[in-house]
């Protein structure tokens, strides 16, 4: 049995009654960010340290901005934070900014500010703030102690959903009350715990795959079949988001917010879409095991220091999202029954996965691997996916790894390549053929 965290998005049936309650919770949820980023900030000025989550729980659980929510749905909001501050100060990047505060600013036609607003923030419940009725399809969240008529009174919001139809709710464990900008209105984001049975895996061959900037995946199979999954979507949405962003003038507001939800969206669905479709091809190629390379450390060199991969480099390694990828992989993968195993990385890149000659000279280009020793030629990301596969450096360091007997590499140098689309998912490349006599 495979344990899983499903989230099921359902409208709000009784709008009108709990949006006012609802917009009151969102904005405490604003406020209560405000105070903790505010509070983060002096903490970093005096003392060069970002505190962590379990700092600020202790030191803002007497402010009354932590009031405004269950006590729960506030942790969680300081979690947020905290993730947000750690993922920044951890990134390479000049042009990423710590977390802001959470707020519209409007001004009057001299440019003088007239009054600001908090947005409506995402809301978390967790099991100990809400009560589900499956027979209605209700949930009853707490109300936070500032906006019940007694503090200890048990007050709640009475929530009426409804999902798409076929959807069972059941082992409810959060809720998340989410505003929908496009739209006007609150809905709720519903996860639940399932188990489900996974069937025994397709076959016995194994699959090396291989994670990377131009080349986004690189997949090598047992059968002498390759992969290729170009990231040039992936890189357009890099470059076109942040400079429709940065033509804004509120980082704050309502188009900024709307650009970057837009631009997650379309993330995740090249990730969801990437990692179905090489779970179809493992099925089909019959894979009972998976080797992903481990990506720790990837953005620094062997003596700790962050590696220089030229301005575009940079810019595509500092947006790359690998660790999401690989767990909606391992995910889908194992939902087939498919083993998942973690491999180290070192010298699949400049190791022949023919002969097993180690060289850094031999990745010529980008793209190209020429090995000196067998004279073989083939694309350099097969050759680290296929190193992968292989799992190199479990065989004897002194030894070329053991390939079962003589074979063909064409596939290393011809693999089949598949580029995204935004409505069909990943489809094979159309060559052109020069039709001229």
């Amino acid at each position: 049995m495979l344990e899983v965290h499903r989230t099921h998005r359902a409208t709000i049936r009784n709008h009108s009654q709990v949006a006012d309650s609802l917009n009151r919770h969102g904005w405490s949820a604003s406020k209560l960010w405000n105070v903790a980023n505010y509070h983060s900030r002096q903490v970093w000025e005096e003392t060069g340290e970002i505190p962590g989550h379990g700092d600020l729980k202790d030191e803002l659980k007497t402010h009354p901005k932590y009031n405004g929510l269950h006590s729960q749905s506030s942790q969680r909001v300081l979690e947020e934070l905290a993730e947000a501050f750690n993922s920044w100060y951890g990134s390479d990047d000049e042009r990423d900014n710590p977390p802001g505060y959470r707020k519209e600013n409007y001004y009057d036609n001299q440019g003088r500010r007239v009054h600001e607003e908090h947005p409506r923030s995402t809301v978390t419940w967790k099991q100990n703030g809400f009560r589900h009725d499956t027979k209605n399809n209700r949930v009853r969240l707490s109300k936070g102690a500032n906006h019940k008529e007694y503090p200890r009174a048990r007050e709640y919001i009475l929530v009426e959903y409804e999902t798409r139809p076929g959807v069972t709710v059941e082992n409810l464990q959060q809720v998340r009350a989410v505003y929908d900008q496009s739209k006007k209105r609150w809905e709720l984001h519903l996860i639940c715990k399932d188990e489900i049975e996974t069937p025994d895996a397709p076959g016995d061959e194994t699959a090396g795959v291989d994670l990377g900037i131009s080349n986004f995946a690189a997949v090598a199979y047992s059968t002498e079949e390759a992969d290729l999954y170009p990231g040039n979507r992936l890189k357009q949405d890099g470059y076109y988001f942040p400079k429709e962003i940065a033509k804004c003038d509120d980082s704050s507001s309502a188009q900024v917010t709307r650009l970057h939800r837009k631009w997650s969206e379309r993330r995740t669905h090249f990730f969801h879409s990437l990692a179905k479709h090489i779970v179809e091809r493992c099925v089909e190629q019959e894979v009972g095991r998976i080797n992903i390379g481990k990506l720790a450390g990837v953005r620094e060199d062997k003596n700790g220091e962050s590696k220089n991969w030229g301005k575009h480099g940079n810019l595509d390694l500092h947006g790359w999202a690998f660790d999401r990828f690989s767990n909606i992989l391992e995910y889908k993968v194992k939902v087939e029954g498919i083993e998942v195993v973690d491999v180290s990385e070192r010298g699949t890149s400049k190791t022949c996965c023919v002969c097993g000659r180690e060289d850094d000279s031999q990745r010529v280009e980008r793209g190209l691997y020429v090995c000196e020793s067998c004279d073989a030629a083939f694309n350099a990301d097969v050759n680290g996916a296929e190193n992968i596969r292989l799992d190199i450096n479990q065989s004897n360091s002194e030894s070329a790894p053991d390939l079962g007997g003589d074979r063909s590499t064409g596939w290393l140098a011809q693999p089949g390549v598949y580029l995204h689309d935004l409505s069909r998912g990943f489809q094979p490349r159309i060559e052109v053929v020069d039709c001229k006599p």
